[in-house]
């Protein structure tokens, strides 16, 4: 991320934090019903939990998938 995007990510953050808690929720509950906003949401959720397990190459997840 760079400097920038983390400061306009710091602007929405700051700004949603601000809102009363029935707009904020407001806010959300139209972000997780947008698929596309849902799926990125749960996508990143994803990456953040999975950050420190070990990496592995492609091909062998592929093996190991597929089973050969």
């Amino acid at each position: 991320m760079t400097k920038a995007q983390a400061a306009t990510a710091d602007v929405f953050l700051t700004a949603l934090k601000a809102l009363p808690r029935a707009e904020r929720d407001a806010v959300l509950v139209r972000i997780a019903r947008d698929k596309a906003f849902a799926r990125d949401i749960l996508d990143l959720a994803l990456i953040a939990k999975r950050r420190g397990e070990p990496a592995r190459p492609f091909r062998e997840y592929l093996s190991q998938r597929t089973g050969r």
